[in-house]
């Protein structure tokens, strides 16, 4: 008996993305907005305030809002280790 796709049935959502040219793009603005959300739920769990977590990274309350939006993707890899450390995290990359 021959299997009949179903009819909502396709390409997957990353298979999507490459063909349009656009997973590298998705993938980035994924990791972010994980980065920013771990994050802020360290600051919740430690109950650090914004204002506390800006002078321990030593930046301004703007750069920090900068590091928790999901959305705002220009962040340095530097502001986001020392993001990490502030909550007693570390960041970790890798080349896959």
């Amino acid at each position: 008996m021959a299997k009949t796709a179903h009819p909502n049935e396709g390409t997957s959502l990353e298979e999507f993305l490459k063909e349009d040219g656009n997973l590298e793009t998705a993938t980035a603005v994924a990791i972010k907005r994980v980065i920013a959300w771990q994050l802020a739920e360290e600051m919740a769990k430690q109950k650090i305030s914004k204002t506390a977590m800006a002078k321990q990274m030593k930046t301004s309350r703007v750069q920090l809002d900068r590091v928790l939006s999901p959305d705002d993707g220009n962040v340095t890899l530097e502001t986001l280790q020392r993001a990490a450390q502030a909550v007693g995290r570390s960041l970790k990359l890798e080349l896959a």
